[in-house]
């Protein structure tokens, strides 16, 4: 998980596709192309693992994830959503006083 302030690396296409070719193809370690190339070894296992499950590790997801979800056609707004409210409180209010 990621700490507050922390800045996250993106690596291009190629630059993963080399790291995992040399993995496979020439069987050299997590720990030899992490001092090799300077990235956590722990993030070369997260793309052999993701390749293995048959995720694709080649296109980036970082910046997918940011921000507020995007709101979908049905769902009602916070406007519409806080006078809802509002209206139920009052239908409450009234229920209450009629006891």
């Amino acid at each position: 998980m990621a700490k507050k302030g922390q800045i996250l690396k993106s690596y291009t296409k190629e630059f993963k596709e080399e790291i995992l070719n040399k993995h496979f193809n020439d069987k050299i370690s997590f720990g030899v192309l992490s001092k090799e190339y300077g990235i956590p070894k722990g993030t070369i296992k997260a793309w052999v693992f993701k390749l293995r499950n048959g995720k694709s590790v080649l296109v980036s997801t970082v910046d997918s994830h940011r921000g507020r979800p995007k709101k979908e056609s049905g769902e009602i707004d916070y406007k519409e959503r806080y006078e809802i409210l509002k209206k139920y409180q009052a239908f409450l209010k009234a229920q209450r006083e009629k006891k």
